[in-house]
């Protein structure tokens, strides 16, 4: 199968999933809230594919993160299956399927920023780049909890589902580091397999 075949039986896959999961969500603002992301990344990839196509790594990625997002949307984070059966494995009693949701929005944003900084020659060294990527992955998740704080202040009581917190003061902070050991897990685990992945690319568009 070629890259461009997969590409669309995955896109087909998505916006199958994504009409799934707004069929009959638990809160509809809150699932809009949560898919908001897939509605403006799907769109703009597609648009960009022909120009700036990524690696298969970070389009499988994106993909995975968006079915994170759809979950969350369609029952709310704190009430996600898989959370509640997490919690039970380890004897639990937060459902803690939004920490799935914060070490994906590390890790893939870092594979993502990643890939723009060595395919434009933007950070040159192995250490520079890993150090950057943190401080971008870092400074998005701080930028969403800044927007769950807007939502918190706009919606009141009505951004509880978006907000997740079940009770947990430190949310905020727990959410922001389990984004970044997203970023540290892709670092360290996928960049060899990245680099020859981008390496490939580079052949692709230069034959």
């Amino acid at each position: 199968m070629t890259q461009r075949n997969f590409l669309l039986a995955g896109l087909a896959l998505l916006l199958g999933l994504l009409a799934l999961s707004g069929a009959h969500p638990y809160d509809r603002m809150t699932w809009l809230l949560e898919v908001f992301p897939i509605l403006i990344v799907v769109p703009l990839l597609c648009a960009t594919h022909r120009q700036y196509p990524l690696t298969t790594l970070l389009y499988v990625c994106i993909f995975l993160h968006a079915v994170v997002l759809m979950a969350g949307g369609a029952y709310t984070y704190a009430r996600v299956p898989l959370g509640f059966q997490i919690a039970e494995w380890f004897g639990w009693t937060r459902n803690p399927y939004d920490k799935i949701g914060h070490f994906m929005q590390g890790f893939v944003p870092a594979l993502a920023a990643r890939e723009v900084f060595l395919r434009g020659g933007y950070v040159q060294g192995r250490k520079m780049i890993a150090f950057v990527v943190t401080c971008v992955v870092l400074a998005i998740s701080a930028c969403y909890e800044l927007i769950e704080w807007a939502a918190a202040l706009a919606l009141g009581q009505g951004a509880d589902e978006f907000l997740g917190t079940q009770g947990d003061p430190w949310d905020t902070q727990s959410d922001m580091f389990f984004a970044l050991i997203g970023a540290v897990c892709a670092l360290a685990f996928f960049s060899k397999f990245h680099d020859r992945l981008l390496a490939r690319l580079k052949t692709t568009a230069s034959g």
